[in-house]
């Protein structure tokens, strides 16, 4: 009797075991090693899954930026970044004062905020103007996650953000600079929407610099990913995804000859690099067209290393410095082991024009301009490092950046499933793409995803008004002479679609007597000049970071941003993502 109820309660015990071992027997692959990939790896595994982490490249970390120290935004603007610091007990440092506020160094003169102001008081007045105007622009989308809840607001889609700068008839100067700083964190304004451009400055709208550099993480977004690698079990490196197979039972994934199964996937890497991979079932027209068709901004990171500073003491040297002579936006970074880093973001289509260019060639071009402003540059270089993320094929570019056209075609698009399938990246975030936050924020969503998937929930296919409907409204909007045809001018009588008057609350205060007009900046040269590449024409918009103000990409901050937010009292800084960009997720992916 003893006898036959032992064997009964082990029976019972090991059916108990069988029970809670195919509970826990859930399998999930990742593919895409960034902050986003890294992400959901780690909270699926949290939650008890086995998860196969799947990267292309020999080295985890995406696009994390190269600087030594990274700014982060404090727990209001930056909140999922901030607990993951917390989580991992990472090494944070407060951000000093002077690098909350951009300056300048114009023709080879450092100008601080203040400096321009008392100075330079012309161009400091128009980016106040231009300020002022972006303000306004954003203040009419009354929620940043359905930017084109209108025809008004839709037609904003189908123009670029330099044909409304021409509009403002800025000084040179300032429209050089105005360029630089949107090209540093989108991409070249000939490239990017407006509808796009003013719904990341409503979401930085009201956040002060202060918030978004609360800090600095020392070692820079590749600890971030690093202390995430730990935590992982299984991660295969150089291991490119070649198909994904889906059917009623769950989903193969190849790399080669090799497959992988699983019950579902998370896709965390860029479309350029989604392109690459065979899906069956195929993607519908709608996806493969937002994969070949959506804009990514072009962004090169060069540092150049020093023995010491060579810049006079007063140019601190540190915080966003934009340039009006092709060196881009820079700033100078503590070297970990003695002298000085500056880092310089090549962006738009001056990256696009150096894309001819070896390293070195590269690298000597930055030196030769700084050499002209700083004598001593030449002397006490000592080396370069270099992130070409636009003609890296699995990137094709350094975070979302839509295009005239492209909100109106996929916005949302990869925030639902397709069966097995979720999405992560910071393309797929609509507040904070191109940012740290923004990769972050898609990683948990999609481990969210795959775990409502396997409770049995559907997500209903993402709705994306017809482009027909976006020209349509563009058309309407244009005629009917309201906010959107006043912004830029014009009469109600004007048979042409294009809008022209702007309201008295959008309309800038008069130009400066005999406005120059505003040509960009020139791109940089080689010695002997490359004739420019000429890049796809503009298509996206992100995405992650980090921003990102319109021109600072920062990491995401979160649904805070639906209200004034996402980036700093924009009154002051419309349009700048917080600066450590996912550029940063940039593969932040």
């Amino acid at each position: 009797m003893s006898a036959g109820w032992l064997r009964a309660c082990a029976l019972v015990m090991l059916g108990l075991f069988s029970v809670s071992a195919l509970a826990k027997d859930k399998t999930a692959i990742v593919i895409g090693g960034g902050l986003s990939g890294l992400t959901a790896a780690y909270e699926l595994q949290n939650k008890g899954w086995q998860v196969t982490l799947l990267e292309a490249k020999p080295s985890l970390g995406g696009r994390s930026g190269m600087a030594t120290s990274e700014w982060i935004g404090n727990d209001k603007t930056q909140p999922v970044l901030n607990k993951y610091v917390s989580t991992f007990k990472l090494s944070t440092t407060p951000a000093p004062e002077f690098v909350r506020t951009p300056s300048y160094l114009i023709d080879g003169v450092y100008y601080t905020a203040a400096d321009l102001a008392t100075k330079e008081p012309a161009t400091a007045d128009a980016l106040k103007r231009y300020e002022k105007t972006l303000d306004d622009l954003a203040r009419s989308i009354e929620d940043p996650q359905n930017p084109a809840a209108n025809s008004t607001l839709h037609a904003l889609d189908q123009i670029n953000v330099s044909n409304w700068l021409d509009r403002l008839t800025l000084p040179a100067t300032a429209r050089q600079l105005i360029n630089q700083q949107i090209r540093t964190r989108y991409d070249e304004p000939s490239r990017l929407s407006l509808l796009y451009y003013a719904q990341q400055s409503r979401v930085y709208r009201g956040v002060s610099d202060r918030d978004l550099r609360a800090s600095r993480l020392l070692g820079g977004s590749p600890v971030l990913a690093q202390a995430f690698v730990k935590q992982l079990k299984t991660i295969k490196t150089n291991s490119p995804v070649s198909s994904i197979t889906q059917d009623k039972d769950g989903v193969t994934v190849k790399v080669g000859s090799v497959g992988y199964q699983a019950d579902y996937v998370v896709v965390a890497v860029p479309l350029r690099a989604l392109n690459k991979i065979q899906m069956t079932p195929a993607l519908d027209a709608q996806h493969m067209g937002a994969i070949k068709g959506t804009n990514y901004g072009w962004r090169d990171q060069i540092m150049l290393k020093f023995k010491t500073p060579v810049w006079e003491s007063k140019a601190r040297m540190s915080g966003e410095i934009y340039s009006n002579t092709g060196l881009g936006m820079l700033w100078v970074e503590p070297a970990l082991k003695g002298g000085a880093n500056v880092v310089i973001n090549l962006s738009g289509d001056n990256a696009r024009v150096m894309q001819a260019f070896g390293d070195k060639q590269m690298a000597d071009q930055v030196l030769i301009r700084l050499h002209a402003f700083y004598p001593q540059a030449r002397g006490s270089f000592t080396g370069y490092e270099i992130r070409r993320y636009s003609t890296d094929p699995s990137m094709g570019g350094a975070y979302l950046a839509f295009g005239p056209g492209q909100i109106s075609k996929y916005w949302r698009l990869w925030e639902r499933p397709l069966q097995r399938v979720a999405f992560a990246g910071e393309h797929t975030d609509t507040l904070y793409p191109g940012t740290l936050e923004g990769a972050l924020r898609t990683g948990q969503r999609a481990a969210g995803q795959v775990e409502d998937l396997a409770a049995g929930k559907s997500f209903e296919p993402a709705k994306v008004v017809p482009a027909a409907t976006a020209a349509a409204a563009g058309a309407v909007a244009a005629k009917k002479g309201n906010f959107f045809s006043n912004l830029f001018g014009g009469s109600d009588d004007e048979k042409k679609p294009e809008p022209v008057k702007a309201p008295e609350p959008v309309t800038p205060p008069a130009p400066a007597p005999a406005p120059v007009a505003t040509p960009a900046p020139a791109p940089v040269e080689a010695p002997k000049p490359a004739a420019p590449v000429k890049a796809e024409p503009a298509k996206k918009a992100p995405a992650k970071a980090p921003a990102k103000k319109p021109a600072a990409k920062t990491e995401a901050k979160k649904a805070p941003a639906k209200a004034p937010v996402k980036k700093a009292e924009l009154a002051k800084k419309p349009a700048t993502k917080p600066a450590s960009t996912a550029a940063t997720d940039t593969q932040a992916q």
